[in-house]
């Protein structure tokens, strides 16, 4: 069996993920397309994952790509986040990983609607409710926020408490319409930061809607992306990432003849048949990477870039907080203090040199940010120590 060491997976993570300086990219779509999506549960996310891959980021290239050439849409998919996916992959995700998430949140409702007396088809009122949101937005091309829609349509002015002890409204609505496709969160009237999105039809936004694959072809393009994008990785790796079942992961790598290499830990990794040559070394490199970056997230096994750190970087509810990368490793964290200067937390020694280039690299992410201030719901215990230290 092919052995893939841990040296090899950190260089093809620098090289495919465009962190190493010689790997950067031009624009906003090939980062996407290098990470086969972004995430995008916190706004900032996407721009500073574009930022950290660009050779001349600009947060007006990454604007034009998501709002006025929209080749890059936000959709919700795989474990119920929201991703930025280059619009030509979403014939692939609608059909697999958004679909599955649609299904999911389409039972939790319906039954919450029920146990909290609203209706007793809970199915019905959600197609109901459907109805009355895409007939309000067919007549308003240029989208509606989620108050304005919540205005307009009282039927999903409601309260519901949900089972897990949270208490959904309107915008829960809103975001299972956008699971289904049907509705897409459009033009951003906020800042970068904090957007407040215009939901707008998919069909509005997109105009040329592409039509969706077969359930089985979305679930094998992914896989065929991410084995591209991270491979090598485990079964456990691919099934936690597109949040599927082992049964949808090995089908995919059958069709693909996904090849099985061994990894550093003797567990057996996957890799496209055409992909199994060695990734040159691709030399000395730092980056700064922001929460729930693509990259620390793209793996369940995490040790080969991790090592010790995995506790002082995610938080308990196993979110990634900010990172220092050094050559294919994460060894800290970053924050901003109150004038909005990164500074960084950093779990092991290193070389004189390797701590200038890191804060080379956090002076040029204060002077981007150009004083504003990104918050954030996912605090590390590192990043946690690195404001207080500030």
């Amino acid at each position: 069996m092919h052995h893939v060491t841990d040296d090899e997976r950190r260089a093809r993570l620098a090289v495919r993920h465009a962190l190493a300086p010689r790997s950067r990219v031009d624009s906003p779509e090939a980062v996407t397309r290098a990470m086969t999506a972004l995430h995008a549960t916190e706004p900032a996310t996407v721009y500073l994952s574009c930022r950290a891959r660009m050779t001349s980021p600009t947060l007006a290239d990454i604007d034009r790509a998501l709002y006025e050439d929209r080749h890059l849409v936000k959709q919700l998919a795989m474990r119920r986040t929201l991703f930025v996916f280059e619009r030509e992959l979403l014939p692939a995700v609608w059909p697999s990983a958004s679909a599955r998430v649609a299904g999911t949140e389409r039972a939790r409702m319906s039954g919450d609607l029920v146990r909290a007396g609203i209706a007793r088809d809970g199915v019905g009122w959600l197609e109901e409710a459907r109805a009355e949101v895409l007939a309000l937005l067919a007549e308003t091309p240029e989208g509606l926020t989620a108050a304005d829609v919540r205005r307009a349509v009282p039927r999903i002015d409601v309260k519901v408490a949900g089972t897990a002890g949270e208490t959904w409204s309107a915008p829960r609505v809103l975001t299972y319409l956008g699971a289904t496709a049907d509705i897409v969160r459009g033009l951003n009237t906020g800042r970068f930061v904090a957007p407040r999105p215009r939901w707008t039809l998919t069909r509005h936004w997109l105009d040329d809607v592409p039509a969706p694959r077969s359930a089985q072809a979305g679930y094998r393009e992914l896989v065929r992306r991410w084995l591209y994008s991270f491979g090598p990785g485990t079964e456990d790796d691919i099934v936690w990432w597109l949040g599927a079942t082992k049964k949808v992961v090995r089908a995919a790598l059958g069709e693909l003849e996904a090849v099985a290499v061994r990894l550093d830990d003797g567990a057996t990794g996957w890799l496209l048949p055409d992909d199994l040559a060695e990734v040159p070394d691709p030399g000395a490199w730092v980056a700064l990477l922001p929460v729930l970056d693509p990259t620390v997230m793209g793996w369940r096994g995490r040790d080969f870039y991790l090592g010790p750190h995995r506790d002082q970087l995610f938080d308990r509810r196993g979110n990634a907080g900010t990172t220092v990368w050094v050559n294919g490793r994460a060894i800290g964290s970053w924050v901003q203090d109150t004038a909005g200067t990164v500074r960084v937390d950093l779990l092991e020694p290193v070389p004189v040199s390797t701590r200038r280039a890191i804060e080379e690299e956090a002076e040029r992410l204060t002077a981007w940010l150009d004083g504003v201030r990104v918050g954030t719901g996912y605090v590390s215990p590192s990043m946690r120590r690195g404001s207080e230290a500030g």
